[in-house]
């Protein structure tokens, strides 16, 4: 390798090396996949016994225009190779692909650049797509890039602090070891090659992560052979780049050490996060730069202390945001951005008669849209923070366009939309001042259920199945991630549904946190219907709309209808039509897309003394058909106090 003190490039006929002295990484050239990455001890941490093209790569899945979430997987093999950058400091390559009507390609021109620096313990990459307007529409469900690292070496993942263990290897998936599940990412381990691993599930979704918490994660090899341990560690600084907003999960692994750094993806949303470019529409979009990072740890020491560093060097990244050193003028670096600020405060006079701080509440910068619309918007950028104590925020390195500002408050339904077009100009610092958000209310609450913060993580989420655990998740805070609880609904509500009486259940144990079908022993499955039951007294307003608020956490393939008092009537009193596609049931996700609905309910559908709403939920085409609610609220008709609807 080279010394330390210098960058070197070595430019052959099929490949090109970057090194500078700390690590080395071989790209093919022009196709610009990594093929080898050499650093410490180990000549290549990447999986040697894979062909060069799969070790290392960019990728994404588009299609023609057809719905749905797959279609032709493509690995945006460069046609052109350019050295764009290379000095005493850095090195950056380009490996392009223009898009031609001759090609059966996807109608984008590629530009995949890799960045290595002096004295720096890993390297950058990132991307530029653009469409042209002339040229065909088509949908972008995935793109991403892929690390393979060898599977004799990285077998420990972290995440998180409370999210990292040893892993099993692919190994045992196949031949007779495993036994695949309901969806073929799940098998359960019967005959793994390490006998610690012997009746837990193996399922990548059990590792998805939220994009404001997804900025490193990675693995670490502690072969007693490699001297010292080795981690391998994706960092992104800024989620700018992702769809979806600060909420939307992606994967941070596959099957064995892969790491992943995802930049679009239709997972826990399904469709309406597929990217769809329609014709006479020009695009353009850069995705990262993002970090690979190797470190290393003495011999007698503790691998975890990769981990450690790990987390300093992402919270260096951070704070180096927005990058300054990336040679496409696509990028912009610091001082051709801007910046927002303002005060954020709610206003709801059933709680307070006074305008409240928005304390920890959501805020970011998206394409123009309706309230809400950032959770599926895939084009643009998003730019996102959380409001203090004293609801003050501060969006810092907004690229210039056109936006508008988004909000949410946990402890609130609804979203906020600042009715203005933000435009954000190079250098700009904007402040729009005092904002208030008036959260959906039509008179006071009678009753609720659970807490309003998008999530169905407060419910009853009940023990696993002994016979299907992850060690992982066994007392821990994300309990959720456990394979098969859908299935433990049937077994405590063998013949009869959920019953939930106002004032006397407790949700956090009588609240089944998904709302699924009774699966029978024959594999069959049977719609449920959920009962809130709940006394009105002698002062019902006779002449009022009373107002049911239902908040959704996620919903797949799913139709909710809502009866009062007699779970027969046709039509219902309110029915949701069929929704969603997040499939965030079987992928251990607690949510998925937020979605809000509020039903009138007239002086005809109630009575004085005990009233029953009836939830049911219809379709029953599998085990994943089912809503999780984040909360469920009966309002009475306005008072005197306020009138909103």
């Amino acid at each position: 390798m080279a010394d330390q003190s210098i960058l070197q490039l070595d430019i052959h006929d099929h490949h090109v090396v970057m090194d500078n002295g700390i690590l080395a990484v071989t790209l093919s050239k022009p196709y610009g996949n990594v093929t080898g990455i050499k650093y410490s001890s180990i000549d290549n941490v990447l999986e040697v016994r894979d062909k060069e093209a799969h070790r290392g790569y960019w990728d994404l899945v588009w299609n023609s225009g057809t719905p749905g979430t797959t279609g032709t997987f493509d690995e945006m093999r460069g046609k052109e190779f350019e050295v764009v950058v290379q000095n005493e400091e850095q090195i950056e390559l380009s490996f392009k692909r223009n898009y031609s009507f001759k090609d059966k390609e996807v109608p984008l021109n590629i530009d995949k650049r890799f960045i290595m620096l002096r004295n720096s313990s890993g390297f950058y990459s990132y991307a530029i797509y653009e469409h042209l307007r002339e040229w065909p529409p088509f949908n972008l469900p995935q793109t991403r890039i892929v690390f393979k690292l060898r599977k004799d070496k990285f077998h420990y993942m972290a995440i998180a602090d409370n999210r990292k263990r040893s892993m099993p290897l692919p190994d045992d998936r196949v031949g007779g070891r495993g036994k695949t599940l309901d969806f073929p990412e799940a098998v359960l381990l019967v005959h793994p090659r390490e006998a610690a691993f012997k009746g837990e599930v193996d399922d990548k979704y059990q590792y998805s992560c939220e994009n404001k918490d997804l900025k490193v994660h990675g693995w670490i090899s502690m072969d007693p052979s490699d001297d010292p341990p080795v981690g391998f560690w994706q960092i992104t600084p800024s989620s700018e780049f992702r769809s979806g907003g600060p909420l939307k999960q992606n994967l941070t692994s596959h099957v064995g050490p892969y790491a992943l750094a995802m930049f679009l993806s239709a997972h826990y949303g399904g469709e309406e996060l597929v990217l769809k470019l329609n014709a006479d529409e020009p695009w353009k979009k850069v995705f990262g730069p993002v970090f690979f990072y190797l470190n290393s740890v003495p011999n007698g020491r503790d691998p975890l202390c990769l981990w450690e560093d790990a987390k300093i060097q992402m919270t260096k990244e951070v704070q180096s945001w927005p990058y300054s050193f990336p040679a496409s003028q696509n990028f912009p670096p610091p001082n051709q951005r801007g910046r927002l600020t303002g005060n954020l405060y709610v206003l709801d006079t059933y709680v307070n008669q006074e305008q409240m701080p928005a304390a920890e509440a959501y805020v970011g910068l998206a394409a123009p849209g309706d309230a809400g619309s950032w959770q599926t918007e895939t084009k643009g950028y998003q730019f996102w923070t959380k409001t203090d104590a004293y609801g003050s925020f501060s969006i810092e390195n907004v690229r210039i366009g056109d936006y508008n500002l988004y909000a949410w408050v946990p402890g609130f339904i609804g979203d906020y939309r600042y009715d203005v077009v933000i435009s954000v100009s190079a250098g700009s610092d904007m402040d729009v001042g005092d904002l208030v958000f008036e959260p959906p209310r039509n008179g006071p609450t009678l009753w609720e259920i659970g807490i309003p913060d998008r999530s169905a993580a407060e419910f009853y989420i009940p023990d696993p199945n002994p016979n299907y655990i992850n060690k992982l998740y066994v007392h821990h805070p994300d309990r959720f991630r456990q394979y098969g609880l859908w299935e433990r609904y049937a077994e405590l509500y063998p013949d009869t549904d959920l019953v939930y009486t106002v004032g006397v259940s407790d949700y956090t144990k009588d609240w089944f946190f998904a709302h699924v079908n009774r699966t029978r022993n024959d594999g069959s499955h049977l719609p449920t219907t959920w009962q809130i039951k709940f006394t009105l007294d002698n002062n019902i307003d006779k002449s009022g709309i009373y107002k049911l608020r239902v908040a959704l956490a996620t919903a797949n393939v799913a139709e909710l209808q809502i009866r009062v008092n007699n779970p027969e009537v046709e039509p219902a009193l309110f029915t949701t039509g069929q929704i969603g596609h997040d499939n965030a049931i079987a992928r251990h996700g607690i949510h998925g897309l937020y979605r809000l609905y509020s039903v009138d309910m007239s002086r005809s559908v109630l009575v004085e003394g005990e009233n029953t709403i009836f939830l049911s939920q219809i379709i029953n085409t599998s085990s994943f058909n089912g809503v999780m609610y984040d909360y469920i609220r009966l309002e009475g008709p306005p008072s005197d106090v306020s009138t909103r609807s």
